[in-house]
């Protein structure tokens, strides 16, 4: 599919005869931005506070001070209590987080509202409290609760999320293979040379594709449970840009063109995943063609929805769609006009 996709789009020169010209579209209206409520991107008060980072002693200083928070991180999940029908973290002073151990990622974070944050990352299994005195206290992974937390909690939960994340996997130089020291309160690995390496982010796009009929195209993965379906996405490629990284996928997954027009892919937001580590940047898009060839590896199955049959299909159970906390379902809402009527909300694990 990679293949024909690339043959479809090479330029020839003017006297070799190319494609048959791709249908005119009908002009069917694209949702536009910014998408609201994006769960893990709302706007707070937080500030990371770059510049503070390189300044010596910074996290021995924050640790010393009592009115430091610290978030604490195991294997993935944070400790939260109920907050006027959410969720809110909880946050201790140094003097009641256990001493972090060798192998645990202390992370600045940044100020909010004039008090300092910090996060400690273990990658092993949240503490047990047997005595009753952890209260209503919980563990939970930021997939679970992301929603429901406030605008700052969300934002410092995805942060050391997505650091730690980055930590786990770069521990060693992919240069000379010898380990990495933890500098800069947390930001940067630096090997014994002083070459430094930074945390990255992988781009990938998520899109609301629909057809003339105004109809939105569903995708369900081989990995899924039977009835999950969501838009397409698709990581973007060196030297691609959003745009096109979305026509490509697309077709890739689908067998599906995305019109050639400046306005046939529209950018509408984007979205921190640190699942392991992306950054998804949400597209609508105007296909021109309907009929649907999927890749059979990525994808499985996929099919069109009216408005009307997505919202039969989801109230039934016969689809189960993408979880609050993610844009896709936002995507999806933007198309079909408010939320998706979901009998019983539940996390996407």
């Amino acid at each position: 599919m990679a293949a024909a996709y690339s043959a479809l789009v090479t330029s020839r020169p003017a006297d070799v005869p190319g494609p048959p010209s791709l249908p005119e579209p009908n002009e069917v209206q694209l949702a536009s931005g910014p998408l609201a409520d994006l769960a893990l991107a709302r706007p707070s008060s937080l500030d990371r506070a770059g510049a503070r980072r390189t300044t010596a002693g910074l996290l021995d200083g924050l640790w010393a001070d009592p009115r430091t928070r610290v978030l604490r991180v195991h294997s993935g999940r944070a400790p939260v209590v109920p907050r006027r029908g959410g969720w809110q973290l909880v946050l201790q002073s140094p003097a009641d987080v256990p001493a972090p151990g060798p192998d645990d990622l202390t992370l600045y974070l940044g100020s909010a509202d004039g008090v300092e944050h910090v996060a400690v990352v273990s990658s092993e299994s949240e503490p047990e409290v047997a005595d009753g005195s952890a209260g209503d206290e919980e563990w939970r992974g930021l997939r679970e609760v992301g929603t429901a937390l406030p605008d700052l909690d969300a934002r410092l939960f995805t942060e050391a999320l997505a650091m730690g994340n980055w930590h786990a996997v770069t521990r060693f130089s992919p240069r000379t293979g010898e380990r990495l020291e933890t500098t800069t309160a947390g930001w940067v690995r630096a090997e014994p040379g002083a070459r430094e390496h930074f945390p990255r982010t992988d781009a990938a796009v998520i899109m609301a594709v629909v057809d003339p009929q105004d109809r939105l195209l569903l995708g369900h993965q081989p990995i899924w449970p039977a009835n999950r379906y969501s838009i397409l996405a698709g990581f973007v490629e060196p030297g691609e840009s959003f745009e096109d990284t979305v026509r490509r996928e697309v077709f890739e997954e689908a067998g599906i063109l995305v019109g050639p027009g400046d306005d046939d892919v529209r950018y509408l937001g984007s979205q921190p995943w640190p699942f392991p580590a992306s950054i998804m940047v949400g597209f609508t898009a105007r296909a021109v063609t309907t009929d649907i060839l999927v890749d059979g590896d990525e994808i499985a199955l996929a099919r069109w929805f009216s408005r009307e049959e997505l919202a039969e299909a989801v109230q039934t159970g016969a689809v189960l769609p993408p979880p609050s906390v993610s844009i896709s379902r936002k995507l999806i809402e933007a198309w079909f006009g408010g939320p998706l009527p979901v009998p019983d909300e539940q996390p996407w694990a």
